[in-house]
């Protein structure tokens, strides 16, 4: 197998794309053919050193946290998937940078067919993360009003399509290049951050999804009503201005969950779901995660695990 790996922490700068033994999958695992392999803002945080206080790695090590594939070898016990099956899935917080993983099945659903398996690889950590924005942590209802900052890239992207889903009446902020993509995705309004202070421009909502931080968080609270929450998996929000308008303020950290995957399929299966990919080559995952770190992807960028 092949994989890229970084031998210390800091700038994506010296990736190796280097053959390695292929891994064996061990009780409840399985071994998957990559096909493609997401690039999410998460690959860049661990890169820098920001979490290994409390992610040790042992140093070199391969980054990427989901993957889509064929399952090529199956583990011991292992009765969810058999060999030749599709699957896509949040692996674990690195090794998703390669051409063969092994990962726990608890951590796969089966790809949909509708999806290409490049597309799919771009799926589990994004759609994970709206959903469970949307559905644990803002418990989102029918009729309410929701504000997504940062709407147009992978977590928001998904989030304006379940916010829509769930039929809320979605109101997202984004660059003025963008604004034909929300509005087909579901957004009834569209707001250019560039132009317009949001805050400005919106009556009030129920929630907020913040993947933005910072400044944009800080203001947020104004356009939130009274019993509204404000989520974000980007940065804590301040309890004390919450408090001071008698909203609620949530950070998350997103975990894997087979059985959300699986519902998020059957969402693309349908067409009620679709994600929008940009691929590079695996080998060249370096000018990948510097194009991360720009922050500003339409939709997702996924890595070829062919080329």
């Amino acid at each position: 197998m092949k994989a890229i790996r970084v031998a210390q922490y800091g700038q994506p700068e010296g990736f190796v794309f280097e053959e390695l033994p292929s891994p064996v999958p061990g009780k409840g695992e399985v071994l998957i053919e990559v096909a493609g392999s997401g690039v999410n803002p998460v690959d860049w945080k661990v890169l820098s050193g920001a979490m290994k206080a409390f992610i040790p790695l042992q140093l070199p090590y391969t980054p990427g946290v989901e993957v889509a594939g064929r399952v090529a070898a199956l583990g011991e016990a292992v009765t969810e998937f058999s060999v030749g099956d599709e699957v896509f899935g949040f692996i674990d917080i690195v090794g998703g940078y390669a051409t063969e993983v092994v990962a726990s099945v608890d951590r796969l659903a089966h790809r949909p067919s509708r999806l290409s398996a490049l597309h799919a690889s771009g799926v589990p950590a994004v759609a994970l993360t709206a959903w469970q924005a949307l559905h644990e942590h803002a418990h989102i209802k029918a009729g309410q009003r929701v504000l997504i900052h940062g709407a147009a890239g992978g977590v928001g992207s998904m989030a304006v399509q379940m916010a829509r889903i769930a039929g809320a009446t979605v109101i997202a902020t984004a660059s003025k290049g963008n604004h034909d993509y929300l509005s087909k995705l579901g957004a009834s309004q569209v707001i250019d951050y560039n132009l317009t202070p949001f805050e400005t421009a919106v009556e009030p909502v129920d929630m907020v999804l913040d993947l933005v931080g910072g400044d944009t968080q800080t203001r947020s609270w104004s356009v939130l009503k009274p019993g509204g929450v404000l989520v974000s998996p980007v940065s804590p929000p301040d309890a004390k201005q919450a408090e001071a308008v008698g909203a609620t303020g949530k950070h998350f950290a997103t975990r894997s969950n087979s059985q959300q995957l699986q519902h998020i399929a059957a969402l693309f299966e349908t067409g009620e779901l679709a994600i929008d990919v940009q691929v590079l080559p695996l080998s060249q995952a370096e000018g990948a995660l510097r194009k991360s770190l720009d922050r500003h992807i339409r939709g997702k960028l996924v890595l070829d695990a062919s080329l």
